[in-house]
This record gives C-alpha cells, sequence and structure tokens, in this order.
C-alpha cells in the first residue's frame, strides 16, 4: 500500500487513514523496530476510535513499517523520560491499554499483518486484533520477565483465549522468541506466508472482507467478542437484537436478489 495516502501523527511516527473501505494503522518507527512511544499510542487510540465511528471503514488493518518488524512495544530508551515514576508508569499504562483496547473493541474485522519481529506490546497489539497474519521469518515474544515489566490481566486474558494458559505461562516464563511455525502450532497467528506472499494476501482478505454484508460480520464479531466474557456480562438480548436487525436489512434483501440473479452483492450496512 501507499503510506503516503495516509494522515501522520507523533511526529511521523503513526499513520492512518482508510483506503478503499479499508483503515489502516501503521507503525512507523523502523529505526527503532516500530517502538510505540506514549505519543504513539494516544494518537493510536484517538485514531481508531475514528475510524470505528466512520461507516466508511469495513474493517481495520494494522501493520508496521520498513518490513523488518511489525511492532517491537514500548519504546525502551523513553522509559526514563516516559515511565520513570508511579505516576509516570500509571499514565503510560492507560495510554497503551486505551489503545489496546480501541482495536479489541472495534466493532467490525481487524487484521495484523506481522513482518519480522513482534514482540512485547507489539504482540499486545497482534493479540487484540481479530486475524493475525505472519510471514515465515516473523519472531514473537513477551520479554517482560527480562525487564521487570508488569503485564496487565486483559493482555494475559486476550492471549490466553488464543493460545491458553499453559502457553501464557511459557511465553512469560521463558521470555524467548518463538518462530512463526511454533505462533502458528500453538493458535496465536491464523496463516503464515512466505514473504513475497503475505502483502498480497492479506489485501485479498481484506478486500474480501470489505465486500461481504457488514452488519452479518459485525453480528458474528459482538457474539464471539461476547464469548470471552463472564456469562453474567454478556448482553444476550442486544446480541439477539443485531442477529435480527441482518433479517430486517435492506441488505437482507439485497442478498437474496444478487444470489438469485447470479451477481455479486452490493452491500450497504444498512
Amino acid at each position: 500500500m501507499k503510506f503516503d495516502q495516509l494522515t501522520s501523527h507523533a511526529d511521523g511516527k503513526l499513520l492512518t487513514g482508510i483506503i478503499e473501505r479499508v483503515g489502516h494503522v501503521v507503525i512507523n518507527n523502523p529505526e527503532r523496530h516500530n517502538a510505540i512511544s506514549l505519543a504513539m499510542y494516544r494518537a493510536g487510540a484517538q485514531e481508531v476510535a475514528r475510524m470505528a465511528a466512520d461507516p466508511e471503514a469495513r474493517l481495520l488493518v494494522i501493520r508496521g513499517a520498513g518490513g523488518k518488524a511489525f511492532a517491537s512495544g514500548a519504546d525502551i530508551s523513553k522509559f526514563e523520560t516516559e515511565r520513570s515514576s508511579a505516576e509516570d508508569v500509571e499514565t503510560y499504562a492507560q495510554a497503551s491499554k486505551a489503545f489496546y483496547d480501541a482495536v479489541f473493541t472495534f466493532p467490525k474485522p481487524t487484521i495484523a499483518v506481522i513482518q519480522g519481529y513482534c514482540i512485547g506490546g507489539g504482540m499486545g497489539l497482534a493479540v487484540a486484533c481479530d486475524l493475525r497474519l505472519c510471514e515465515d521469518k516473523s519472531r514473537f515474544a513477551v520479554p517482560a520477565a527480562r525487564l521487570g515489566v508488569g503485564y496487565g490481566y486483559e493482555g494475559i486474558r486476550r492471549l490466553a483465549s488464543l493460545v491458553g494458559p499453559s502457553m501464557v505461562k511459557e511465553i512469560f516464563f521463558t521470555a524467548r522468541q518463538f518462530s512463526a511455525a511454533e505462533a502458528y502450532e500453538m493458535g496465536l497467528v491464523n496463516r503464515v506466508l512466505s514473504p513475497q506472499m503475505l502483502t498480497a494476501y492479506a489485501d485479498d482478505y481484506a478486500s474480501r472482507i470489505s465486500e461481504n454484508a457488514p452488519l452479518t460480520i459485525e453480528s458474528v464479531k459482538a457474539i464471539t467478542q461476547a464469548l470471552q466474557l463472564d456469562e453474567a456480562d454478556r448482553d444476550l438480548d442486544a446480541l439477539d437484537a443485531l442477529v435480527t436487525g441482518c433479517f430486517a436489512s435492506e441488505d437482507y434483501i439485497e442478498g437474496r436478489r444478487a444470489f438469485m440473479e447470479k451477481r455479486k452483492p452490493k452491500f450497504t450496512g444498512s
């Protein structure tokens, strides 16, 4: 994709925008393996929330610039200025949580396109997405135990929902890097592709999703998200209303007609 079509934030370290119904977030800090600063976290949360509310965006794709890393998590070089005091640690934690939560609660599909390293907070960002596509050279790790960094409940819960508690313990206890093959085996990623195929594959996925019925996809996402909540916290009436809304929509009529007329449907999300 052409990054020059996107809007720059956080001194150019974060790029965002909507192109052909696909929302994009690019971590643009390749000289530091796409480490994420406080300003990038803040801008990311705001931009993801903005695109979530924009009906033009049918999905969100997140990737890193430079081809060597998706994201390497927090920028350790800024810890002395951004995470040295208890107050600073709390400010940073809230900003990073807001970004990850905005991605996780995005009402439409989200895809992490992973080239190279996916480390620490970068894994947290990838895990917040619905789908993860990576190249066969990608490496994954959470080195919190090598830095004395605490890791919050939400991030661990999301990771455990993908790989299970036992693998979460191995990832954190060893703090080692895992290969793309290991990531696929444990259920961390959906697909492993050659570097030459990754971008085209991700673009095809995004195009396919953008052409499908938005209300159907959003209802399925809401239901699968609810599965990760405690049973008492699931609003089943609201979920049923989303499903009913699909059958009451113009898109349901369009889907039936397109099938009978043997043509591609044109869904509007209404």
